[in-house]
């Protein structure tokens, strides 16, 4: 009866009514005399699938990119864009907006006009005799105490890896090559157009001194790439030479000592050592032509 009671009352008084006046919880009564099934609920929404109704529109999208891309914005970074459209009373969309249009045109990336550069060409250098292509350095070798030391400055010619001129010196000095670079050429007899010098990037490489000087010797000036290590081999490998022999010592106790080392090393190197990229001759057989005798003498 307490059912029926709150059918007949419920059109009347209203359904709250009814059943406070039954002394039955309302929703109770809804779940005995429920008459259909609850709706379905919709099937959940990805969220990036979401339309949210604050969405830019195509054509606002396509204003942004449009201001993005104009001469006045092309170079700038898109915060910058936005600032000066705001300032001068122009709002498109956030910052955020700006490079989230961008990313979905695929366009986030450096925006700025930037200089490129040719790649730079690895030197090639032939040389069919000596004194045609020289290789020059400088390394430097341990002094008596810590954080000092002196410098090795190496001429060689690749032709024959004759040591044509050597200085050590206290420090590195594009004048101090300059004098060893004309020194060298005078006593090989370098003519006006015979000699390529080449040399890695090191500041007295390419000093101005240096170039005005081999201009003046018509020699012809060659460098390494830029962050190449290995495009000066010749010299690099008479260093390792000079470095690894037993009697090089850890450190040398002033100049006039290494001076008197390398007296000793380039006299050997010249004249005794057999270089394997030489047919096992000397330097100074090749050099100076002796080769084919020595040959001769071999084979005999």
């Amino acid at each position: 009866m307490t059912g029926e009671a709150i059918t007949l009352l419920a059109p009347r008084i209203g359904t709250r009514a009814a059943c406070r006046a039954a002394g039955v919880p309302q929703a109770t009564w809804y779940r005995r005399h429920r008459i259909s099934a609850l709706a379905p609920k919709p099937a959940p929404v990805p969220h990036a699938e979401r339309v949210q109704p604050r969405a830019l529109a195509p054509a606002e999208r396509q204003a942004i990119l449009d201001a993005l891309h104009s001469n006045r914005f092309a170079d700038l970074a898109p915060d910058e864009a936005w600032a000066t459209l705001l300032d001068e009373g122009t709002y498109l969309g956030s910052v955020s907006t700006y490079y989230r249009v961008l990313r979905e045109a695929g366009e986030s990336r450096e925006r700025r006009a930037q200089a490129t550069h040719p790649a730079a060409v690895k030197p090639e250098l032939v040389a069919t005799g000596p004194n045609q292509v020289y290789s020059w350095d400088i390394t430097k070798l341990h002094g008596p105490a810590k954080w000092t030391c002196c410098h090795l400055y190496v001429i060689l010619d690749i032709y024959s890896r004759y040591a044509t001129g050597w200085m050590v010196a206290s420090r590195e000095s594009a004048a101090l090559a300059e004098k060893l670079i004309a020194a060298t050429c005078a006593g090989q007899g370098i003519a006006r157009g015979q000699l390529s010098l080449h040399a890695d990037r090191g500041t007295s490489m390419t000093s101005k001194p240096v170039a005005l000087l081999l201009a003046d010797l018509g020699v012809t000036q060659s460098h390494s790439r830029p962050h190449v290590s290995n495009d000066n081999p010749y010299s690099e490998s008479q260093f390792k030479t000079l470095k690894y022999r037993p009697a090089f010592p850890a450190r040398f106790g002033s100049v006039e000592a290494a001076r008197a080392h390398c007296q000793e090393f380039f006299r050997w190197y010249n004249n005794e050592h057999h270089h394997g990229g030489l047919g096992l001759h000397t330097a100074a057989d090749i050099h100076h032509g002796h080769a084919p005798a020595v040959r001769a003498r071999r084979a005999q």
